[in-house]
């Protein structure tokens, strides 16, 4: 099947379906990732939910409350972004895409990227919206150091096998709302 098919598909599903599921916990996360690496002086890389998207703010606010350095993305030229570092109290303006975004604030490369997703696999394989955002900025990333990036994604979002082209980038752990794929 077509990126763009899948890609239809799921978002329909998504906007029916995202209201009767459970986000996904703070505390499963943030269990998990204690164990993986030292969360000290790590900043993590969020996203700001649109378009029914799992909603990591709360999960984000949680690691702000523990003294963990919150980003959030900024659109830029070209199809890139930055990350920067922000509070949820920050300002934000809405980007042409209609997404919030912080108004300001300084450019930092989390260590740790929660990444939207509209459809998985088990392969560890994310198809987004099809710009290409997150794939140019998790490969811009692991040049520059080593990253964890994790997908949020609800049950329903999961596909047998997705196509993938040269450019898409594999995700390290996606956590769904019952579940953890390695």
């Amino acid at each position: 099947m077509l990126k763009s098919k899948i890609r239809k598909k799921i978002l329909k599903i998504r906007e029916v379906k995202n209201k009767e599921q459970n986000n996904i916990k703070f505390n499963k996360i943030f269990n998990f990732l204690k164990k993986k690496i030292n969360l000290n002086k790590k900043i993590i890389g969020g996203y700001y939910p649109v378009n029914h998207e799992v909603d990591d703010l709360k999960i984000l606010e949680e690691f702000s409350k523990k003294n963990i350095k919150i980003s959030l993305p900024v659109i830029k030229k070209n199809f890139k972004m930055n990350f920067v570092e922000c509070s949820l109290s920050s300002v934000f303006v809405i980007n042409k895409y209609g997404i919030p975004e912080p108004s300001e604030g300084k450019i930092v490369y989390p260590d740790i990227l929660f990444v939207p997703l509209v459809a998985f696999d088990k392969k560890l394989n994310r198809l987004g919206y099809g710009a290409g955002f997150y794939d140019r900025i998790i490969e811009y990333l692991r040049k520059k150091k080593k990253i964890i990036t994790i997908g949020l994604a609800f049950n329903f979002q999961e596909i047998y096998s997705l196509p993938v082209s040269r450019h898409d980038q594999k995700l390290d752990y996606i956590f769904t709302n019952n579940k953890i794929l390695k």
